[in-house]
């Protein structure tokens, strides 16, 4: 029986996608390597930014950093409000409250952001805790989040107790490393294949489906 269930944020409580691309674009523009087609740059939704500039545009980790910094300049404007709840979000929210499991945001975007997502949409309610990613870079890889989530909840030795929910192949494999089961949600940003590669405990594709397996 599990006690907590840990949640992505970006492609699992909202749609994220739109302000997310569109703040790549505006970094990749100003450091010289743009790219119109916001399809290609659903990658960046859920794993940490740094290494997904490093990845796509092949640029070295200092360049990178400053394509995050101009990310951010965007992002906290307007790409943070460029983002939706998915349907059936917060009716899945008040029925796990309900039936009196733990519900935590364990997410690889800052801390800082993740809030002002979770206050803008009236989310921030649902959750006992909400953990991110450090401003600095710290905190950034799936597995530390985790384990920084499991500690404020105080169920470190408690791990077959809590679970992952979440949308990409690292938010499965991080739950992995840190111990933990996960669902994989098909209606985020990974795709099926990923999702399958990775090997969660289920793969579901809708929030309401959510239920079927917790309650």
């Amino acid at each position: 029986m599990y006690k907590a269930i840990l949640f992505d944020l970006d492609g699992t409580l909202t749609e994220s996608g739109e302000g997310i691309i569109k703040s790549v674009q505006y970094a990749l523009e100003k450091i010289g390597k743009p790219e119109p087609d916001g399809e290609k740059l659903r990658v960046f939704v859920g794993p940490p930014l740094l290494e997904q500039f490093m990845k796509y545009a092949q640029i070295d980790e200092e360049t990178a950093r400053q394509a995050v910094t101009l990310y951010r300049e965007r992002y906290s404007v307007t790409g943070i409000f460029e983002n939706r709840v998915y349907d059936g979000i917060p009716e899945v929210l008040e029925k796990l409250k309900g039936k009196g499991y733990a519900l935590a945001v364990a997410s690889s975007k800052p801390e800082y952001f993740v809030e002002k997502v979770l206050a803008h949409f009236d989310l921030a309610s649902y959750f006992d805790v909400v953990v991110g990613s450090e401003m600095n870079g710290g905190r950034t890889k799936k597995a530390d989040v985790i384990e920084e989530t499991l500690k404020r909840l105080k169920l470190e030795k408690h791990r077959d107790q809590v679970i992952m929910v979440g949308d990409k192949e690292h938010d499965v494999l991080g739950a992995r490393q840190a111990g933990i089961s996960c669902v994989a949600v098909t209606y985020g940003y990974g795709t099926m294949e990923e999702l399958v590669k990775a090997g969660p405990l289920q793969i579901v594709n809708s929030p309401e489906q959510l239920l079927d397996f917790f309650c």
